[in-house]
C-alpha cells in the first residue's frame, strides 16, 4: 500500500509520501466453518519519509510491506531506522555517497528480511525504497530505487547530471492518469480486447504513455514547484480513495514532506508533530 514518490529537480531533490499503514487480520468466519476473513485495520500516523542520523544529504521513502511480522509483533520499516544508524556508527562511517548509501540500506534491509520472514515475497508483499540526496560536491542530486527482496540492487533514477523528473510507487493508479491520462491497467485491457500478443503490450503501454505525456518541464521546476506537485499527487490520492469501495484505502494520514538541496541538508517541508489528540 501506500504511496511514495521522489522527485529530482534542478534545485533539489524532493522526498515524499503519505503516513497511512494498513495491517491485515485474519479471523474465522462464524457463518462459514473453515473460512477466514480479513479485516485491514489502518493506522494514520506511520513515518515513511526516513532521515537517518549522520547521513545529513540524503534520505529515503519507503512503500509497499507497511511492516515486518515480528516475534514480538509488527514493526514498521522507520522503527529499524536506529539499528541501521548504529551499525553505520560502529563502522565509523562519514558522509556517504548516495549510491553507497542506497546499497548498504538495501544490504541492512534485505538482512531483516531474511531473519524475520526467510522465504521469497507473496504477490504484493515487497518492500519498496526509494533514496535521495547529493553527493558531496555534486552539482545535482541522484536518486535509487531497490525493493527487498526482489530487486536489492539500487537502480538509478534519472541517471545523468541533465536528466531530471518523477519516480513514484505503491497505489498509484490516480497518479498514472494524472500524469499520463490513462489507468496502468488499459495497456493490458486493449491488449485482450483486441487480441495484441503479450509480447506486443509494453510497446503499446510506451506508445500510449508518448501520445498523452502530460508535458511538464522538469527540468525547468524550482523546487517549490517540485514539491507543490509531489504534494497534489500524494493528497489527490488520499482525497481520491475516500469515495472508492473497489480498493483497499491505503493511502492516507498526513503527506509527509522533506528536501535535500546541495547546500541544504535533509529538511523537512511538511511534517506530523506529536499532539494530545
Amino acid at each position: 500500500m501506500s504511496l511514495g514518490i521522489i522527485v529530482k529537480g534542478p534545485e533539489g531533490i524532493v522526498l515524499a509520501a503519505d503516513s497511512r499503514v494498513t495491517l491485515f487480520n485474519q479471523i474465522p468466519n462464524p457463518a462459514v466453518a473453515g473460512q477466514t476473513i480479513l479485516i485491514p485495520a489502518t493506522f494514520d500516523n506511520a513515518t515513511k519519509v526516513l532521515r537517518v542520523n549522520g547521513q545529513n544529504f540524503v534520505g529515503a521513502v519507503t512503500y509497499g510491506l507497511g511492516a515486518f511480522i515480528t516475534p514480538d509483533g509488527p514493526r514498521t520499516m522507520q522503527s529499524f531506522i536506529p539499528e541501521f544508524e548504529e551499525e553505520l556508527k560502529q563502522n565509523n562511517v562519514g558522509r556517504l555517497p548516495v549510491a553507497d548509501f542506497a546499497n548498504r540500506m538495501s544490504d541492512f534491509f534485505m538482512r531483516q528480511w531474511n531473519s524475520l520472514v526467510g522465504r521469497p515475497a507473496n504477490l504484493g508483499e515487497e518492500l519498496n525504497f526509494l533514496v535521495g540526496g547529493y553527493d558531496d560536491g555534486a552539482a545535482y542530486g541522484r536518486g535509487f530505487l531497490f525493493t527487498i527482496p526482489n530487486a536489492p540492487i539500487p537502480i538509478e533514477q534519472n541517471a545523468g547530471p541533465g536528466q531530471f523528473g518523477i519516480t513514484w510507487g505503491g497505489q498509484t493508479d490516480l497518479v498514472y492518469r494524472l500524469l499520463f491520462g490513462f489507468d496502468p491497467q488499459l495497456p493490458s485491457f486493449l491488449g485482450t480486447r483486441f487480441n495484441v500478443p503479450a509480447a506486443q503490450i509494453p510497446e503499446l503501454a510506451r506508445a500510449i504513455e508518448a501520445q498523452l505525456a502530460p508535458g511538464i518541464p522538469y527540468q525547468f521546476l524550482p523546487l517549490q514547484d517540485c514539491v507543490s506537485l509531489a504534494v497534489f499527487l500524494i493528497q489527490g490520492t488520499i482525497d481520491f480513495q475516500q469515495f472508492r469501495t473497489a480498493t483497499v484505502r491505503g493511502v492516507g494520514g498526513t503527506v509527509e514532506v522533506a528536501i535535500i538541496t546541495r547546500s541544504q541538508a535533509f529538511t523537512f517541508v511538511s511534517q506530523k508533530k506529536i499532539t494530545l489528540n
